[in-house]
């Protein structure tokens, strides 16, 4: 193993204690607003994941970067629909669907 893949794994130990850490504390009522402005954080994660898998020259590397494009967009398209779905909630608005009065 060389320096700098310990330094690499080292990185990315700390950065998922932290954010679990920081995650963890957050009140429920802010996860949403939360959500929707992390949604650029993860928009730049996808292109950075985009750009390894452009530049990947073996094939485990572009495994690992077609996987981190699928969990990014997955990521972003979920942090979307649940901030669409929340501001539909307050603006008093309801999920398309039949109306209530419509149900048999």
């Amino acid at each position: 193993m060389t320096p700098e893949l310990i330094a690499s794994l080292t990185i990315f130990a700390l950065a998922v204690f932290l954010g679990f850490e920081l995650i963890s504390r957050v009140p429920t009522l802010l996860h949403t607003p939360l959500m929707s402005g992390t949604n650029a954080i993860h928009g730049i994660v996808l292109v950075g994941a985009m750009l390894i898998a452009g530049s990947a020259d073996s094939t485990l590397e572009q495994v690992l970067a077609f996987v981190a494009v699928v969990f990014a967009t997955v990521n972003v398209v979920g942090g979307f629909l649940v901030t669409d779905r929340m501001l539909h909630m307050f603006k008093g608005k309801r999920p398309e669907g039949p109306p209530e009065d419509e149900v048999p």
